[in-house]
């Protein structure tokens, strides 16, 4: 069990959003229960929101002050696999929906979500008192792996729900670390959205603010695709885009960068996906130079990072129409992409703060100008 927290109101809060909010599945294209939540909590706060034809949950914070808008945006979808066949003995086979590590598959407890249930499964591990010497060091191919539920023939598995098309996702879990830590699935990115929640309850009590357009997109694992159209309806001038940077300080990671899991809120400077899409974001200038001085100003640590491997929603956002002034925040994340991510709450926190106080920025004489900005 985790050390007990000091008096930290909204590190409180964010422990249970983010348990809550990890606890749902949503494989991409399949957000519903996360979205009708997510609905939930904004209407809690009095805040309406309308789904749009692709998935997108979207709400918005009228300003009290003129200037650029701003959209605030993460992703509810996780990854995850679909059924593609069910074999005669009752044994499914899958294919994979985003970037799923195939070395961390096996033996890992999964769940088909059916709409009415949820199944639960495992994706087999060969016997290993008849796996050979060559087999110990092979990571099978996802093509290769099947689930296995229990069920004895193909008739079995449609009874219950299973059939081709069906989503599956990890077996939910949360685990409370030490001190502020906490490791779960789909991490990425529903912390970030635990994080728009608390930004939101801060802005509707801020006495100054721009519009801002709260997005909870969809099928960003699914190569990108939701915040794209949200930002095509909303039009914003700013985009600022929440989702995990890679936590540096374990002897894997050492040679990536100076991210630390508890450093504080990080902010990207770079990032190139450099695999299958070529595409990435360099920040608009009057965005690093914002939060930058907005974390100097309230004392909060501000981590940089620059990656080659990482990509966002934003690097689509920011060619929506004429274009928009786009950056990327967040916050450091070991285990990426498998079944039990890792956070820090303190750096969610201060991740929250960070957009809180530095949206609270932006009025009328706030500029995009690029060429008033040193680069």
């Amino acid at each position: 069990m985790a050390t007990e927290l000091p008096d930290h109101p909204a590190k409180r809060r964010l422990r249970g959003l983010v348990s809550e909010l990890m606890l749902i599945p949503g494989l991409s294209g399949h957000e519903g229960r996360v979205r009708r939540h997510l609905a939930g909590l904004l209407s809690g706060l009095g805040i309406a929101s309308r789904t749009d034809r692709l998935g997108n949950l979207i709400a918005t914070v009228e300003g009290t002050v003129a200037g650029p808008s701003v959209m605030l945006f993460a992703h509810m979808d996780q990854l995850g696999l679909i059924v593609r066949k069910i074999e005669p003995g009752g044994l499914v086979r899958v294919e994979r929906l985003g970037g799923v590590p195939e070395k961390a598959l096996p033996s890992q407890p999964v769940v088909f979500c059916t709409g009415g249930r949820d199944v639960p499964g495992v994706i087999a591990n060969k016997s290993h008192h008849a796996t050979s010497q060559e087999e110990k060091y092979r990571v099978l191919p996802y093509p290769e792996i099947y689930i296995d539920a229990g069920f004895d023939s193909a008739a079995e598995a449609l009874a219950a729900g299973i059939d081709i098309g069906t989503p599956v996702v990890y077996a939910p879990k949360v685990v409370e670390l030490a001190g502020d830590r906490i490791a779960g699935t789909a991490v990425d990115d529903r912390a970030g959205c635990a994080v728009i929640i608390e930004v939101a309850r801060a802005l509707l009590a801020a006495p100054r603010r721009p519009t801002v357009h709260l997005v909870f997109s969809v099928q960003e694992e699914f190569n990108l695709r939701g915040a794209v159209t949200a930002a095509q309806v909303l039009a914003p001038d700013i985009a600022i885009q929440l989702d995990i940077v890679l936590a540096t300080d374990t002897p894997d990671m050492a040679q990536r960068g100076d991210i630390r899991l508890g450093g504080g809120p990080a902010m990207s400077l770079y990032s190139f996906h450099g695999r299958g899409t070529l595409n990435g974001t360099i920040p608009h200038p009057a965005l690093v130079a914002l939060f930058g001085e907005t974390a100097r100003g309230e004392g909060i640590p501000l981590q940089k990072s620059a990656h080659v491997g990482l990509l966002t929603d934003s690097s689509y956002v920011q060619l929506v129409h004429a274009g928009v002034a786009a950056i990327d925040l967040g916050f450091p994340a070991r285990g990426t992409h498998s079944s039990l991510e890792i956070c820090d709450l303190s750096d969610l926190a201060g991740l929250a703060r960070l957009l809180a106080a530095g949206i609270g920025r932006i009025d009328d004489s706030f500029s995009l100008d690029r060429d008033r900005y040193v680069t």
